[in-house]
C-alpha cells in the first residue's frame, strides 16, 4: 500500500539526509510531500547540491493527511524550531503514533515540541546532552526506534 510521506523541511538541511530517504520512499512508490511555510518555493541544502520544491504550506498541512513524517537534519530543523507552526505540527504528529523519522540533528524539533521526554532515541553527538536534559533515554547507536520515534 501506498504511503504519503511528510518532509519537513527548510533552507540548508543535510542534503543526503533528505534525498536519500527520500529516493527510498519513492523507490517503494511513497508520494513525498514537502512542507514549509510557501507552496511553490525552492530551497536549497547545506552544500548546495540538493534543492526541494515545497508542495504545500505548514498553514494548509493536517497531521492526518500523511502516514509518516520524514524530518532530515542539518540546519533545518534549528531554523525550523524558530517558528512556532513546525513546532506544533510536530508536537500533533507525535500525538498520533505515526512514524517519525529524524536524522542527526532533527531531533532538535522533537524536544522543542516536547515529544521526548521518556523516550529512547538516538542523535548526533553535540545533542546528546540536550536530549537528555529533556528527559530522553539516550542510546550511543546508529538506529533508534520508540514506538512511533
Amino acid at each position: 500500500m501506498h504511503k504519503k510521506i511528510a518532509v519537513l523541511v527548510t533552507y540548508d538541511f543535510e542534503d543526503a539526509e533528505y534525498a536519500e530517504p527520500v529516493e527510498a520512499f519513492r523507490a517503494a512508490r511513497h508520494s513525498i510531500i514537502n512542507l514549509e511555510s510557501q507552496a511553490g518555493k525552492i530551497i536549497y541544502g547545506k552544500k548546495r547540491k540538493a534543492f526541494v520544491t515545497i508542495d504545500q504550506s505548514i498553514d494548509d498541512a493536517s497531521v492526518h493527511d500523511f502516514d509518516a513524517l520524514l524530518i532530515p537534519g542539518g540546519f533545518s530543523p534549528d531554523n525550523l524550531c524558530q517558528d512556532e507552526r513546525y513546532v506544533i505540527f510536530v508536537r500533533h504528529f507525535a500525538n498520533t503514533q505515526k512514524p517519525i523519522l529524524c536524522s542527526a540533528d532533527a531531533p532538535q524539533i522533537l524536544m522543542h515540541a516536547g515529544v521526548v521526554k521518556g523516550r529512547r532515541m538516538t542523535c548526533i553527538h553535540h545533542l546528546h546532552q540536550d536530549l537528555k536534559d529533556a528527559g530522553a533515554v539516550l542510546y550511543d547507536t546508529g538506529v533508534m526506534n520508540d514506538n512511533n520515534l
